[in-house]
Order: structure tokens, then sequence, then C-alpha cells
């Protein structure tokens, strides 16, 4: 007995609604991100090819690059950034670190510590700002004061006033504003790690310091490498606090490249510098962001 076998030619697949409708339940999100990031960032880069003055504007090419070559205020807005974003980031992760550790830990009253220690993170910087510019006040504020009695000044001076330690003023309200956010991803992160992994680490005989080493820093790894880099973007281009508390100087002590670009945008007029500058900051950036994924990608496969 013979059976027949009929076989079909393959259907050709065609265009069905099934493989637009991911695509449309997206559309309103990605009209939104093309809207609100794309245009306005395509709109920037080409304002950094142009020269503005107050009723027109003209092609200058890389007139504006050329110009950040041989500008001392951006060089000295550059090392003002870096100086602003190493010192705020490592005060805060560490310290966000060790509160993580601590809120891991079971002790009284930890819910109340844990509504403490998260409430900076619910003050707008603005208010942030200007409530530590009236602490460092030498009339209002007590932080002179507690100073000149530490034996730390010579008298109760606003150290915001002074170009060798104003910087130090955004810096202290950076950290305290920025503290939460580390505490709240590395306390998440934390809870996360299994349990039975520090008990067998214990009864091998570890010590509470290799625990920590062998066992808890590796499996935080990833977390810290992508939180340090999207804390590291966002303190870098984050000029709220510094204008609020010093405008920039004095003497331009305390002018980082976000200033300088509001600056030059809002008060020089000159939008095709500020263009081109914010061009700068977002290529050196995107560098970074890119030497950080890679650092997190070698330590994800080692965990």
């Amino acid at each position: 007995m013979t059976v027949a076998i009929d076989i079909a030619p393959p259907r050709r697949k065609g265009l069905s609604f099934a493989s637009f409708e991911p695509w449309l339940y997206l559309s309103p999100a990605i009209v939104l991100l093309v809207t609100v990031l794309l245009v306005p960032l395509i709109i920037g880069i080409s304002y950094s090819f142009r020269k503005f003055s107050a009723f027109k504007s003209e092609y200058v090419g890389l007139g504006q690059y050329q110009a950040m070559l041989t500008d001392p205020l951006l060089r000295e807005a550059l090392v003002n950034t870096a100086w602003w974003t190493i010192a705020s980031l490592f005060f805060q992760f560490f310290l966000g670190l060790g509160l993580a550790l601590l809120l891991d830990k079971p002790f009284a009253g930890r819910r109340v510590v844990q509504a403490l220690v998260f409430l900076p993170w619910a003050v707008p910087s603005f208010l942030s700002g200007l409530t530590w510019a009236w602490l460092f006040n030498p009339i209002i504020g007590p932080v002179p004061h507690w100073l000149y009695a530490l034996g730390l000044k010579a008298e109760p001076t606003n150290i915001l006033s002074d170009p060798a330690t104003a910087m130090w003023g955004p810096i202290i309200a950076n950290v305290w504003f920025g503290i939460p956010f580390f505490a709240i991803t590395l306390l998440a992160a934390l809870k996360s790690i299994p349990s039975e992994l520090h008990e067998a680490a214990a009864i091998d005989g570890a010590t509470p310091w290799q625990r920590f080493t062998k066992v808890t820093l590796p499996f935080l790894a990833p977390t810290i490498a992508i939180t340090v880099m999207l804390r590291t973007i966002w303190i870098a281009t984050f000029a709220d606090l510094i204008f609020v508390m010093t405008e920039g100087g004095p003497a331009g002590s305390t002018a980082t490249m976000p200033v300088y670009i509001y600056v030059s945008a809002f008060k020089s007029l000159d939008k095709g510098y500020a263009s081109a500058m914010a061009v700068l900051l977002l290529v050196l950036l995107i560098l970074y962001a890119i030497v950080l994924i890679g650092i997190r990608r070698t330590l994800v496969r080692h965990v």
C-alpha cells in the first residue's frame, strides 16, 4: 500500500498585525523619547556649528570647537568638574555603602533610621542649596562658628567666599544629597545575596572582613559599577547646587562645565559656544560610560 503525502510549499511570512503589535504598544514611548531627547540633541549639536548674535546667526563650522582649545576658562571648568565629581562621588559611595551595610543588620529603630537616611533624596536640590548656603553663612549659620571652635579656621568666615575652600561647600551639600542613592541601591543588592553563602563562609572560619571581600563584594560589584556610572554622569551634569550656592564664584573657583555652559548660553548669550561645550561634555561622558560598562561586563563574568 502506498500513502500519498501532500507536501505543501512553505508559506511566505507576510507582514501582519502581530508583527507590528509590539511597536504599536511602544509607539507612545518612542515618540516621547524622540521628541524630548533626540530632537533637542540634534538641534543642540547643530547650534555648535553656528555663531549667534543678538539678531542673527551664521555658520562657522568648527570655529566654536577651535575656540575651546584656547579658552583658559574652559580648562579651569574641566578641572573643577573633575574635582567636583570625584570628591562628591568618593564620599557619597563610601558613606552610602556604610549606611547600606548598617541598615542590612537588624537593630531597634531601623525603620526610623531608614526614613531619616532617605530623607535628603526627597528634598529638592534648589532647597538643599539654599539650606547649605545659609548653614555656611557666618551671620545666621552655625558651620563657620563650629569650624572656628574646632580651631580649623582663624575666624568664623564663609568658606564659600574663599576661592581656596569654596568648592567644599557644594561638595558637602552634594554628599548629603546623594548618599541615599547609594544607600538604597546597595541595600537592595545586599538583600539579594543568599544568606547561605555567608553561613558557609563563617563555618569555614572566614573572618568578617574575608566574608565581605570574598562573598559580599563580588555580588555587589555589578551593582556598584552601574550605580557609580549613573551617579558620575548625574554629578558631572549637575549645576543646581553650585549655581544656587556660589553661581560659579568666587573668581570662577566653583565654575564647573554645566555652570559655564549655562553662563555662556543665558548670560553671555553665546548659544553656539555653549552648545559646543555641551557636546564636549557629552562625548567625555559617553567615553567614560563605555569604559565603565566594559569593566562591569568583566566583573559579571567573574561572579
